[in-house]
């Protein structure tokens, strides 16, 4: 029988179990890889796509922080950081029931909105129409996405040039096992890694056999490999990218591209803009 209840609240336990058995707070890969293993989501699930572009199972982790953040479990910092607040660290998962937050959370949200004091947008959603909402993030993927293959190479060229990386060169080679490019690292005056990179203009998830692949094609000529992706990863393609006894590859993601372009304002105009505290204005509508 189907669970009651859209169904992103499947993650609202994993999530807490997650950032309970890790002492409190992870960072938002960790807790999103962690909860899909816990449940375990297989892959095919995990290639699903929104049309936005964003990974379907990740985006109802994303929901399911969301309402543990109104619910008072988890800390509502937006700095990559998911932490549990002092409810959710003494919450018994045992009695925990992911239905009832839903619908506690659903009945904040109303009042508010009614209210007319709802502190950020809500769609009224299973998670996949709350996606489908455009934001900047998603027009910068698809405008990364629009590039030709060529212009993707040079993007990541400059991104990795932004980043620190120097003789950063663009080989495109055919034929020469996904590679797209060298550049290296310096840590200090006296430690420097080639790195290999690979650039992907991807709608949907990179698998593991493309990780192996690039390995395979870096062997003894690079220290580390980069992929870099506008889709996501699956699960067990990060696995693969940290597997022990082998060369270590960094996996960039369509969410990762994002704060890096944030970070570094590159392609990004930033604007500043206020929003009305609604709570200031309280004790001037009463009287004196």
């Amino acid at each position: 029988m189907k669970p009651k209840g859209p169904e992103f609240i499947r993650f609202l336990k994993p999530v807490l179990q997650v950032l309970k058995d890790s002492g409190g707070s992870g960072t938002t890969s960790e807790v999103i890889d962690r909860a899909i293993e816990l449940l375990g989501i297989p892959e095919a699930e995990q290639e699903l796509i929104l049309k936005n572009g964003q990974s379907r199972v990740r985006n109802q982790v994303q929901w399911a922080r969301f309402y543990l953040v109104r619910s008072g479990y988890l800390d509502s910092s937006r700095r990559g950081v998911w932490s549990l607040t002092e409810t959710g660290g003494t919450t018994d998962l045992a009695t925990f029931d992911p239905f009832t937050v839903f619908q506690r959370v659903q009945t904040q949200l109303q009042a508010a909105r009614k209210k007319k004091d709802l502190e950020e947008p809500f769609i009224d959603e299973t998670a996949e129409t709350a996606a489908e909402s455009t934001d900047y993030k998603a027009a910068l993927l698809a405008v990364i996405r629009s590039l030709p293959p060529s212009g993707f190479e040079r993007l990541c060229q400059r991104l990795l040039r932004e980043s620190g990386f120097q003789q950063v060169v663009v080989t495109g080679r055919s034929g020469d096992g996904g590679i797209d490019g060298i550049g290296v690292l310096q840590v200090n005056p006296f430690v420097s890694f080639n790195v290999l990179f690979q650039c992907k203009r991807y709608q949907g998830s990179v698998a593991p056999s493309h990780i192996r692949d690039f390995r395979g094609a870096m062997m003894g000529r690079a220290d580390k490999g980069i992929i870099i992706t506008t889709g996501t990863f699956t699960l067990d393609a990060r696995k693969e990218a940290r597997r022990d006894g082998v060369p270590p590859i960094e996996l960039v993601a369509g969410e990762d591209l994002i704060r890096l372009f944030e970070d570094l304002e590159l392609g990004l105009l930033p604007r500043k803009t206020f929003e009305i505290d609604r709570k200031f204005f309280d004790e001037f509508t009463r009287g004196a």
